[in-house]
């Protein structure tokens, strides 16, 4: 998931975005409530966006409705 973000901060048309990678297995909190659900993409606060592989669309809309 990680080089498809890339891939798309990269691309024509998508606003700039941070990329923030946490080990989710080392953190209890994290990896009890991801479980099995990693990789997974969530915002500044918390929400899920996708998880397993990008949903690049779905990334697309949420950064088009943020500004």
């Amino acid at each position: 998931m990680l080089a498809a973000l890339e891939s798309l901060r990269s691309g024509q048309g998508v606003p700039h975005f941070d990329i923030q990678v946490v080990d989710v297995d080392a953190d209890p909190a994290l990896e009890a409530k991801y479980n099995e659900l990693v990789p997974v993409l969530v915002d500044d606060e918390g929400r899920e966006l996708c998880h397993y592989f990008l949903d690049a669309a779905k990334v697309r809309e949420y950064l088009g409705a943020l500004g």
